[in-house]
């Protein structure tokens, strides 16, 4: 009973711990996010400057929800890490040579 017991708590404490994260992730997000309002709405920024910072803010963003949202962070979930990369790959190339195609 006692070795049920530490577990349990390890258990708690883990699920602790990974809801602290949770909630950390989601207000940075949600400050990201402001942020880009903030940028584009007080227009105090150039666009040659406000558009590569929020395809940053964009891409962080993006990071967080794979990792810590669609938990691939975690043991079990290669395939579907494979699966989304190679996603993302397939649509880096199609941007890519479509880029090349108007830009010839």
């Amino acid at each position: 009973m006692v070795n049920n017991t530490k577990t349990n708590d390890f258990h708690k404490q883990q699920n602790k711990e990974e809801m602290k994260k949770q909630l950390i992730t989601f207000a940075t997000m949600i400050i990201f996010t402001i942020i880009a309002f903030l940028i584009v709405g007080s227009g105090m920024m150039s666009k040659m400057l406000a558009i590569p910072l929020l395809l940053v803010l964009a891409l962080v963003q993006v990071a967080f929800q794979f990792y810590y949202f669609m938990h691939m962070k975690d043991k079990g979930h290669e395939m579907v890490a494979v699966m989304i990369y190679g996603g993302v790959w397939a649509a880096v190339l199609t941007v890519a040579a479509l880029s090349l195609i108007i830009w010839w």
